[in-house]
């Protein structure tokens, strides 16, 4: 490891990043310095906008930009001490889309489908708690809190810890599950000894999954995610509530599911009927 990589993620466990956005990091510098085949700090302005236009040319998504970007603007702000260059590694704008959410009907359709009983239970947390990808894989035994009826996530995004509730119905799915294959440590264990499964084996036995029941909607494992957000506001929970139990920062992001709702699409369809008249 070069001194500079050393160095570079030395900054940001220092500033207390997260273990999985230090390796994000490090990868997208990597490929910048790959590009040009010389070593970051003998790179510029002009290099990293010539970068920019390449992921661009390439159609990276968005996030994938703003994280190269992100990685850059570290990169030459603090560990380089170049913050005079920050103005010139612009971030991509964010764009306006609407998260994909299944009908009540479909996620149990998934459920019911899911090949095993471990399958089954996974898509069932994800689903119930409105679990991140990452945050599920590294659930604990021991977050399981029956006692309150919670499950706690800890270290999620922005290394932030919660609370989520856990109803009675799904804690009797994972009793059955912790008495059928009695994991010790992590409540979801992977192949190898001491760690928890894979998160790209769960993308693509999910990606399975959902060709098999055949649902034609764009679906991940994070569209769980979002319907459990917009299911719960269908159900009356309030605003503030789903936004800790989905571990916003700002009650912006929650929001967005106030579009998804067809009690909102009927509140306006009931007022444009109003306002055109008899």
């Amino acid at each position: 490891m070069t001194p500079l990589r050393q160095r570079f993620i030395d900054d940001l466990r220092l500033r207390n990043y997260a273990q999985r956005t230090i390796e994000t990091y490090v990868g997208r510098i990597v490929a910048f310095a790959k590009h040009f085949g010389r070593s970051p700090d003998l790179l510029g302005p002009e290099e990293v906008r010539t970068f920019q236009l390449h992921l661009l040319e390439r159609r990276v998504s968005w996030s994938s930009f703003n994280q190269a970007v992100c990685a850059l603007r570290f990169l030459y702000g603090t560990t380089l001490g170049r913050p005079e260059q920050l103005p010139l590694i612009p971030y991509g704008k964010r764009p306006k889309t609407l998260p994909s959410v299944l009908a009540p009907q479909e996620v149990l359709r998934l459920i019911d489908a899911a090949p095993t009983p471990r399958d089954r239970i996974f898509l069932q947390v994800a689903y119930g708690c409105g679990l991140r990808l990452s945050e599920l894989i590294h659930l604990r035994v021991t977050d399981i809190d029956s006692a309150r009826m919670v499950i706690q996530v800890r270290q999620g995004k922005g290394a932030k810890d919660r609370l989520v509730p856990l109803s009675p119905r799904l804690l009797q799915e994972l009793r059955a599950y912790w008495r059928r294959y009695r994991p010790s440590a992590w409540l979801f264990p992977g192949d190898k000894p001491g760690q928890p499964i894979s998160g790209s084996n769960l993308q693509r036995r999910f990606g399975q999954l959902v060709q098999r029941v055949g649902l034609t909607k764009h679906c991940s494992l994070h569209t769980l995610r979002h319907s459990y957000a917009t299911h719960l506001l269908e159900a009356g929970v309030n605003l503030r509530l789903i936004q800790q139990y989905l571990g916003h920062s700002s009650l912006n992001t929650t929001m967005v599911y106030l579009h998804l709702t067809p009690a909102s699409q009927e509140q306006a369809v009931r007022r444009i009927e109003t306002l055109m008249g008899p």
